[in-house]
């Protein structure tokens, strides 16, 4: 038996909430900024480094989810190409879900944290599953 992904214990962790969820996803790709030295554009060659900018972000139920092959999936469907997406969960209350407002109002949050580079409450994984550490 396979292991649980840190995607699927994300899945497990919402639906175990007594109250419903919705899970939120920006999608980042990474980007050398203008003023780059060498050794800042040798690291982002080899795949390290570089500034994440947000492309794209998406509100999914628990219940829309399968698996993160399935949610890849669905990003390249729309052509999209990021290298780190970034997720979290937001709560409901009395039993209903957030509102369209309160998710509209989390998501742009989200993307405004990723740009500055606040995101160390967010799961960050890569487009195979892994986790991204960022130090």
């Amino acid at each position: 038996m396979a292991l649980p992904t840190y995607f699927d214990q994300l899945l497990q962790a919402a639906a175990a909430q007594p109250e419903p969820q919705r899970l939120l996803f920006v999608f980042a790709e990474a980007e050398l900024p203008g003023d780059a030295d060498a050794a800042q554009r040798a690291r982002f060659e080899a795949g390290q480094g570089g500034a994440l900018t947000p492309v794209a972000c998406v509100e999914k139920g628990v219940a829309e989810l399968t698996s993160f092959a399935a949610l890849v999936a669905e990003s390249r469907r729309t052509s999209l190409s990021w290298r780190v997406m970034f997720a979290a969960g937001l709560s409901g209350a009395n039993g209903q879900p957030p509102s369209p407002q309160r998710i509209d109002s989390a998501l742009q949050a989200m993307v405004e944290n990723v740009r500055s580079g606040a995101f160390g409450d967010y799961l960050a994984l890569d487009t195979k599953g892994r986790p991204v550490l960022f130090g």
